[in-house]
């Protein structure tokens, strides 16, 4: 909902993986939420993971969309999120996360 509204949009999936370890496990069909609890923050529905993926791990969501952060908002107070480059297993942040600072200093108070 906040860092990625295409799927509550406009129906856009996803096809994300387990990266961070390795698995052996047979995949499983799961469903890949967000952190809002709402109806529309679906990312992937019915996807093929690894059986034993749990709370911690590391999911990747290839090709989020070339609009991903122009429009990611503050929902609920969440920061957007960070924009990472991967190439050849070496990550590297092009946008840093955004803090609940960032965020706070456009408030004026009474």
């Amino acid at each position: 909902m906040s860092d990625n509204p295409r799927p509550a949009l406009y129906g856009v999936r996803y096809a994300p993986r387990l990266i961070g370890r390795p698995s052996c496990a047979p995949p499983r069909l799961v469903t890949v939420v967000g952190r809002h609890c709402e109806a529309g923050d679906v990312l992937a529905d019915e996807v093929a993971l690894p059986g034993d993926v749990r709370p911690g791990d590391l999911l990747a969501v290839p090709a989020a969309g070339a609009y991903h952060l122009s429009m990611a908002s503050g929902y609920n107070l969440v920061g957007r999120p960070p924009v990472v480059a991967v190439s050849h297993g070496i990550a590297r942040v092009l946008v840093r996360r955004e803090s609940l600072d960032d965020m706070s200093r456009r408030d004026v108070g009474l």
